[in-house]
């Protein structure tokens, strides 16, 4: 399913999250733990935080090579949040 990007983000809070449950697999519980995650380490904007989460979980279906749900093991969310946000967000100039 392909979407616009800029469209998307300006779901309602529900409709966004149901979207990133069909597309991705991820539950109110994931979600709302990588939106504080984000949240947490400075992006305070909805529109920008969704931006990220899109982007990282679309960073995360190419890393683990799937089209189907993403799973996270024990304190793995943490981990591959981790790997996203220094890799892609944070490189040096």
């Amino acid at each position: 399913m392909k979407y616009d990007v800029e469209e998307v983000i300006h779901l309602n809070d529900l409709s966004f999250i149901r979207l990133c449950n069909e597309k991705y697999g991820i539950n109110k519980g994931i979600y709302n733990t990588i939106d504080s995650w984000f949240y947490k380490h400075g992006i305070k904007n909805i529109l920008d935080r969704r931006r990220y989460i899109l982007s990282f979980l679309e960073f995360l279906m190419k890393r683990l090579k799937t089209n189907t749900r993403i799973k996270f093991g024990h304190g793995g969310l943490s981990v591959r949040l981790q790997e996203y946000f220094f890799e892609q967000v944070q490189q040096p100039v």
